[in-house]
């Protein structure tokens, strides 16, 4: 007892002699049992979460709109998406380390301190996604392989048979797992390819610019703000997509996760970590040092599964952009009219079916993208209201609250583009800046939650902490840039 004490463990005894940890609220969700955490397991076990994270990343950041920078700036600002990649590093491992610790999410978290942050961060989640964004584009790129098409009619019929593919088959974590490992490695063999192949000579020697071009800027008014906020937003996974790692991880059984039950959807027939609130690690030596297991094998799949992936991606995609259609004076390019040049052009340079393989990663991915974001939106929605606000309903299980997004998403989403808002770029940038504003709140908020709600030998210090303070000021800069740059434009009448 006196040792769990002078550790840092905060503890108080219950009726039933069960010990709690009394360091974190517990007015908003119930009090947390100490418990013994499980022995870690090795990194071949565990590899699956960062990837699925990766596998959705590897979409409109990595695909289109950081190309789409350098095809107009050059390869010189890169170094903001080594960057961003980077801090997204820090942050998920944060967000990573609550739930290693406990078993909850973050926002469970985030909720213990203030009972409002679990509507908000539903109305986050669904905000900046709602819009069609990655469905749009990889129809759009889809229609390049078919020489035309109504983007629109088709969007809507992808959009249908994703909800359903979420909400009538079986689709389990680990199907969703399989897939996005497929996606990664088809991902790396097409950059693979296009490394010996496509990738012109001039292009790598202007590389180093990522490094004597650090911390410059490129010209606003060739690449404008919000696209600026939409590529360090999208370097990675960006958003609320960074929160749901928390989710991920327990299904897949990480730390304090394992005594989280399990429950199969009656919807899906998902099998997937049921809405619970979690139970605090137990401060001793041995307990200490399951943590630290735990705490550097998580850290080397996020490494190599997310960090290396997304920046590896990123540049090749690049610099395959900037080989192809760099200088060239293209017009539409909210309609994607870049990568269809830069299809174009690896037909010319390549072979002609390069150039296709290039449209059908594309096309793939982007829908993959897509169907991840419906799942990934649904399920912190889903969680979130069942353990915060719904937890004796019999009528809203989860699997009824997943429903019921996805299919909500998919309503408001095809509206949109009937409405005629269906430029894919735009609609891809208007999500990472409303994601980015969701960044800047939440580092805020995992600084609270990591420094308050956990106990002394596990709490977050040096180092991760001084990353934390940046990615508030990182991400809280270029949002205020944006805000700033929005309101000086409808005052000016532009």
């Amino acid at each position: 007892m006196d040792e769990e004490i002078s550790m840092g463990g905060g503890r108080r005894e219950g009726a039933s002699g069960e010990e709690y940890f009394e360091v974190i609220p517990s007015r908003n969700l119930p009090p947390m049992p100490y418990k013994d955490m499980p022995e870690p397991l090795p990194l071949r076990k565990i590899l699956g979460p960062s990837v699925i994270l990766a596998g959705l990343g590897v979409g409109s950041g990595e695909y289109i709109i950081w190309p789409f920078i350098t095809s107009k700036a050059g390869v010189g600002f890169l170094w903001a998406a080594v960057l961003s990649v980077t801090v997204q590093y820090f942050l998920n491992m944060e967000i990573e380390r609550y739930t290693l610790a406990t078993g909850e999410t973050a926002v469970a978290g985030f909720v213990r301190f203030w009972k409002p942050w679990g509507i908000l961060f539903c109305i986050f989640t669904i905000l900046p996604n709602v819009w069609p964004g990655w469905a749009t584009s990889g129809v759009t790129i889809f229609t390049f392989l078919l020489g035309g098409g109504n983007v629109t009619v088709i969007t809507i019929i992808v959009l249908i048979a994703l909800g359903a593919a979420l909400t009538m088959s079986p689709v389990v974590y680990q199907t969703l797992e399989k897939a996005e490992f497929f996606k990664v490695g088809l991902t790396i063999v097409f950059l693979i390819i296009a490394i010996f192949t496509a990738i012109s000579a001039s292009a790598w020697a202007d590389l180093p610019q990522v490094i004597t071009n650090f911390g410059q800027l490129p010209d606003t008014n060739l690449i404008p703000i919000s696209l600026i906020l939409g590529g360090l937003v999208f370097a990675g996974a960006g958003g609320a997509n960074n929160l749901v790692q928390s989710n991920w991880i327990r299904d897949k059984g990480f730390g304090m996760g394992a005594y989280i039950p399990k429950i199969v959807s009656p919807i899906t027939g998902e099998e997937a970590a049921a809405p619970a609130t979690g139970s605090m690690i137990r401060q001793d030596e041995e307990n200490l040092r399951r943590f630290r297991g735990w705490w550097r094998a998580a850290n080397q799949e996020q490494l190599i599964s997310f960090w290396f992936i997304c920046i590896f991606s990123i540049t090749i995609f690049s610099l395959l952009a900037y080989s192809t259609v760099f200088g060239e004076n293209l017009s539409e390019q909210a309609n994607l009219n870049f990568i269809q040049a830069e299809g174009v052009a690896l037909k010319q340079i390549v072979a002609p079916w390069f150039g296709t393989f290039f449209w059908i990663f594309g096309a793939l991915s982007l829908v993959l993208v897509a169907l991840g974001v419906l799942d990934y939106v649904a399920r912190l929605v889903a969680d979130v209201l069942k353990t915060v606000y719904l937890q004796q309903s019999q009528r809203w299980t989860e699997s009824r609250i997943y429903f019921l997004v996805v299919w909500s998403m998919i309503i408001i989403g095809s509206l949109i583009l009937v409405s005629g808002f269906n430029q894919p770029l735009i609609l891809l940038v208007l999500s990472a800046c409303l994601n980015g504003m969701v960044m800047f709140v939440y580092s805020i908020l995992l600084i609270q939650l990591n420094r308050k709600g956990l106990p002394e030998a596990i709490k977050v210090k040096g180092l991760r902490l001084g990353m934390l303070g940046f990615a508030v000021l990182f991400y809280g800069f270029f949002a205020g840039w944006l805000i700033i740059a929005q309101v000086q434009s409808y005052f000016s009448g532009g």
